[in-house]
C-alpha cells in the first residue's frame, strides 16, 4: 500500500497566515457542483478550484484533540495547519500539512478508489499521524535537532533522505509506531515516530519498551520536554508550503502522478492472491465477509504466521491489518468451509509477512 509520511524538503514556500486562513474561504455553491459528480468529472477539477477548508471538518476536532494532548504533557507549542496534497512538514517550518481529502468526504472515497487507501481516513489512524507530525514540527520549532545529544541518539538529521530504506524488523533499538520499521528510514523519521510514542495517551512508554534500548531515546525525549516545554518555539514562522490555491493540477493529474510514484498497477499480484482465498463472484452478496473471518480469526492467523515467519506482532499485525482492509475494499467474501478458508488465508498471511520482512527496502516519500 501507499505510503506517504516523512518530513520532506521543499522547494518553493509561499506564504499565509495561520490556522484561520489555511485557504481561500469555501464556496458553498462550488463544493455542492463537484461532490455530487461521478468520478470521471471530479478528476478534470484543479485542486486550487476545489474551495476547501479546515474548519468546520473532522480534521479540525482532531487537531484540537492534538492540542489537548501537548497540553496534558505540558508542551506550550502549537503547529499550524494547512492542506496540500500529502500530509508533510517541512523542513524549516513548525506546521504540517494535511492531504487535501481529508476535509471533504466525497475526495475520500476518490482517495481510496484511486490509492485503495485513505491514508490518516480513520481517528486512531489519523491522531497517529498527527503526533509523527507534530514530531517533527516540534523538531523544527526548537531546533532539537542541533544539539550533540540527539544526533548521538537518532543521527545526523541532515543525513539525506533515501528513496528507499533496508528495515531489519528485529531490531529494538526503534520504537514501534505508524509501521513496522519506520523509525528506521531516517533520523528525522525516528525522532518523530519516538515523540509520537511519548505523546499518545496512555501508552505506557516505559513498561512497553523496557527491555528495549529505544527506551533511552523515549527517556531523552522526556527530559527535552521537560526543558522545552513550557518555552516560546525558537522558529515562530507560520509560513505555509504548497497550500491548495497554488496547485494548478488537476485531481486526474495529481492521481496519475501519485500512482507513478508508488509503482501501482490494477489488479495487482495481490489482489489475485487474495481472489484465490476469497470471492467477489455474483451472488456471493449472501455469503460471510472475508474482513470479518479475518478479524474474527485475527488470533489463530498471528499465531501460525508467527509460527513460520518468526515472532514479528507488529509486523504481522501490520500486514493482517492491510490485508484485511484490501478484502474489504474489494468486497470480497467467504465460499469456503472455515477449515479451508483459515488454512488458505494462514498462508497467505505467512507469505506477506516473509516477503516483507524478506523483501529488502521500503519506498520513502519525498
Amino acid at each position: 500500500m501507499a505510503r506517504s509520511l516523512s518530513s520532506r524538503i521543499v522547494k518553493s514556500p509561499h506564504e499565509l497566515n495561520g490556522f484561520q486562513r489555511v485557504t481561500r474561504p469555501q464556496r458553498g455553491a462550488n463544493v455542492r457542483r463537484w461532490s455530487q459528480l461521478p468520478d470521471d468529472e471530479l478528476l478534470a477539477w484543479r485542486i486550487c478550484d476545489l474551495g476547501l477548508r479546515i474548519e468546520k471538518t473532522a480534521m479540525a476536532a482532531r487537531i484540537e484533540r492534538l492540542y489537548e494532548e501537548l497540553a496534558e504533557r505540558g508542551v506550550r507549542f502549537r503547529p499550524h495547519f494547512w492542506l496540500s496534497e500529502e500530509w508533510f512538514s517541512p523542513d524549516g517550518i513548525p506546521g504540517i500539512a494535511i492531504p487535501f481529502y481529508l476535509a471533504h468526504p466525497r475526495l475520500a472515497r476518490l482517495e481510496r478508489k484511486q490509492m485503495l487507501e485513505v491514508e490518516g481516513g480513520t481517528e486512531e489512524w489519523c491522531m497517529r499521524i498527527l503526533r509523527h507530525e507534530a514530531g517533527h514540527a516540534l523538531d523544527t520549532a526548537y531546533r532539537l535537532h542541533r544539539r550533540r545529544r540527539y544526533r548521538e541518539l537518532f543521527g545526523r538529521y541532515t543525513a539525506p533522505y533515501p528513496e528507499h530504506y533496508s528495515p531489519k524488523p528485529s531490531s529494538r533499538k526503534f520504537v514501534l509506531h505508524l509501521e513496522p520499521c519506520y523509525a528506521q528510514a531516517h533520523p528525522a523519521e525516528d525522532f518523530a515516530e519516538t515523540f509520537a510514542v511519548w505523546l499518545k495517551p496512555r501508552s505506557n512508554w516505559r513498561s512497553a519498551y523496557a527491555q528495549w534500548p529505544a527506551l533511552k531515546k523515549l527517556e531523552y525525549v522526556a527530559e527535552l520536554m521537560e526543558e522545552v516545554g513550557a518555552r516560546a518555539p525558537l522558529v515562530a514562522t507560520r509560513e505555509q508550503v504548497e497550500p491548495l490555491r497554488t496547485i494548478k493540477k488537476t485531481l486526474g493529474e495529481h492521481y496519475a502522478q501519485k500512482r507513478e510514484y508508488y509503482g501501482m498497477e490494477l489488479p495487482s499480484t495481490y489482489d489475485r492472491q487474495l481472489l484465490k482465498v476469497f470471492t467477489n463472484d455474483r451472488g456471493s452478496a449472501r455469503l460471510p465477509t472475508a474482513a470479518g473471518f479475518l478479524r474474527a480469526h485475527r488470533v489463530e492467523l498471528r499465531r501460525r504466521a508467527a509460527e513460520h515467519a518468526g515472532d514479528y506482532p507488529h509486523t504481522i499485525e501490520h500486514i493482517l491489518r492491510e490485508i484485511t482492509q484490501r478484502c474489504r475494499e474489494l468486497n470480497l467474501r467467504v465460499a469456503r468451509s472455515p477449515r479451508e478458508t483459515l488454512r488458505a488465508a494462514s498462508a497467505l498471511v505467512t507469505s506477506q509477512t516473509m516477503h516483507y520482512l524478506q523483501g529488502g527496502t521500503h519506498r520513502v516519500a519525498l
